[in-house]
Parts: structure tokens; sequence; C-alpha cells
């Protein structure tokens, strides 16, 4: 099973990683704590100390055209908070 993990750099994520040491990755659905513990400690090379998880609903999404109301929804995604040891930093930017 591969886990796909990306990371989410948003103005609420930047806070709670400089308020919290915690840091925000969009995962796999399928994809629990203990895999996405061991994922982050082997790609970063830090230590986790605790991964929260929670799953973000799709929105629905309408528009008016010339054909009229098109309706749609953005997909659901699972989103983790991990939490790194105190003094360690995950350089997220390292990747670009």
């Amino acid at each position: 099973m591969e886990i796909m993990i990306k990371p989410i750099v948003t103005e609420k994520a930047t806070q709670l990683t400089e308020r919290r040491n915690q840091y925000t990755f969009r995962v796999s659905t399928d994809a629990n704590k203990y895999q996405i513990k061991s994922l982050v400690e082997k790609l970063y090379g830090v230590k986790v100390v605790s991964v929260n998880t929670a799953i973000v609903r799709g929105k629905n999404k309408s528009r008016w055209t010339k054909s009229g109301l098109l309706r749609g929804k953005t997909a659901a995604y699972k989103k983790a908070y991990i939490t790194v040891g105190e003094g360690q930093t995950i350089d997220i930017f390292s990747n670009i």
C-alpha cells in the first residue's frame, strides 16, 4: 500500500508550527496513525511525539454558466497533525 503524504502550507498551519511545533499534512484516506508516524520519521528524520487525524469532508460547489447551473463537489481528504519533539523541526521546503 502506497501512502501519499503532502504538506499543507496555510496561515493556520504556519501558526500551529510556530506555537505548538505541530505540522500539517494531507495524507491518504486509508492510512492510519502508525503508518503516518513511521513515514514522517523516515522521510524527515525527526522524533514524532503524537499524530492526530481529521477527515475533511467535501464541500458542495455550484456556479452559473450559459448552459445553466452546474453543481459539483470537492473531494474529501484526510488531514494529519504531526507533533514533533522539542527542538526538532521539519524542513517542508527542502523538496521544492
